[in-house]
């Protein structure tokens, strides 16, 4: 089933960064009972002291101290210069400057035994774990993450495994800051992999969401905007589906032609807010709302 939230302060060039973390997990919490597996959000367009935030999972191949002393060595050899080191157990969150080919640093971190690499961007961060938004919370501090906009997503798991690499969101690997949650199912998943693979790109899992990060990306690598690479998608991909997409300073939506999974949306001057269900919404803005249902075959976007 999974639920899906999303939110964008669109003054926060003028009045400061937003709770977007604290929010996300409000957000999130109220829709536990639409899957519990695992949780995660991205927290968009904070302010950093440094070129790039990469997010490290170290799995279980190997004591995590040694794989994240592995993941450092890795960037340094790279070229990369360490700003700061955040370890909480297998997590491994990396502020580095760094000059290179951020491709060839995220298949250098790839090669690297036992790390998992959950996402690199330059104003942005994935953090995703198992288990459900407030222990996701307790765990990472994401609460404490203010920025610009965010996506967050609680997952009940139908077609891949129940683990960390599989927990939304999903980063569009090697793109930085592209990053998408997904509510339903692709039904061309396979077809389109292969023809994604044929042409370079690489996967990290067998989740059909993490294709719809890397299509989006493609697409705005070669030069679409983002609203007409999400309508490019409603044709191109096959399947039920719901998603979000969080890029450096953009937010958006899709509903494919069927409009079978939920989606609601709140919109006023300052702020842009979608879940799966208008309770996610109240349990962060308490005034009344004005929110509408997006229907079939419809996208929308929105820039912090």
């Amino acid at each position: 089933m999974c639920g899906i939230a999303g939110i964008m302060y669109k003054d926060c060039r003028s009045s400061g960064l937003a709770p977007i973390g604290e929010e996300l997990v409000k957000m999130l919490e109220t829709m536990v009972h639409r899957g519990h597996d695992s949780a995660g959000v991205t927290v968009a367009g904070e302010s950093l002291d440094s070129d790039l935030l990469i997010r490290i999972w170290a799995d279980e191949s190997a004591p995590a101290e040694e794989t994240i002393a592995r993941a450092k060595d890795t960037v340094m050899s790279a070229g990369g210069a360490i700003v700061s080191a955040d370890a909480r157990g297998s997590y491994l969150r990396l502020a580095a400057n760094y000059e290179g080919d951020v491709p060839s640093l995220a298949e250098a971190l790839l090669q690297t035994p036992g790390v998992v690499l959950h996402s690199i961007g330059e104003v942005s961060e994935v953090i995703k774990d198992v288990g459900t938004p407030v222990v996701m919370d307790e765990r990472h501090g994401i609460s404490r993450l203010s920025g610009t906009h965010g996506v967050g997503h609680v997952r009940m798991a139908t077609e891949s495994r129940v683990d960390i690499s599989h927990a939304h969101p999903f980063w569009a690997y090697p793109f930085t800051d592209v990053t998408v949650v997904h509510n339903g199912q692709l039904t061309n998943y396979h077809g389109m992999k292969r023809e994604y693979e044929s042409r370079g790109h690489h996967f990290q899992t067998e989740n059909d969401s993490e294709l719809i990060a890397v299509y989006l990306a493609d697409k705005l690598a070669g030069g679409a905007d983002l609203n007409s690479a999400l309508e490019a998608s409603l044709d191109d991909l096959d399947g039920t589906f719901t998603y979000l997409v969080s890029t450096r300073d953009g937010m958006g939506y899709a509903k494919d032609r069927w409009s079978a999974k939920p989606l609601v949306l709140m919109e006023t001057d300052s702020v842009v807010a979608l879940a799966s269900e208008e309770v996610a919404l109240r349990s962060v803005f308490t005034e009344e709302l004005d929110r509408t249902e997006p229907q079939e075959h419809e996208v929308m976007t929105w820039s912090a």
